[in-house]
């Protein structure tokens, strides 16, 4: 077997992929900033939407309902959040780490921040 950095032959267990410790590293530390470089540039996004929303929830509000233009003016991009549920009632909340919002069809949303029980 070569090795997929260098294409050297492998010598030691039939599962090796690198010939030495060196490419084993440079391989991971060229991948990893592959990585880094794309989850930088979603977290980005995932903390100004977050930001958004807890400028316009406030810091002692658990829930607000607000009109869909104010995160439209602050240029929210919907299509970011972290995670989602589906309550009873078949309705989505989108979650930004903590702070969730739904949308209602009248042009409203609703605004929820979630605490962890101690």
């Amino acid at each position: 077997m070569k090795c997929k950095i260098c294409s050297k032959t492998i010598q030691g267990r039939s599962d090796k992929k690198f010939c030495s410790l060196k490419c084993k590293n440079y391989y991971h530390t060229n991948l990893r900033k592959v990585t880094d470089h794309a989850v930088a540039e979603i977290n980005v996004i995932l903390h100004r939407n977050r930001s958004i929303l807890l400028e316009l929830l406030g810091k002692n509000r658990s829930q607000k309902k607000i009109d869909r233009l104010l995160l439209d003016k602050k240029k929210f991009n919907y299509k970011y959040h972290t995670h989602y549920n589906i309550n009873s009632k078949g309705k989505t909340y989108y979650f930004v780490y903590d702070i969730a919002w739904m949308a209602f069809s009248n042009d409203e949303v609703l605004l929820v921040r979630v605490r962890e029980k101690p």
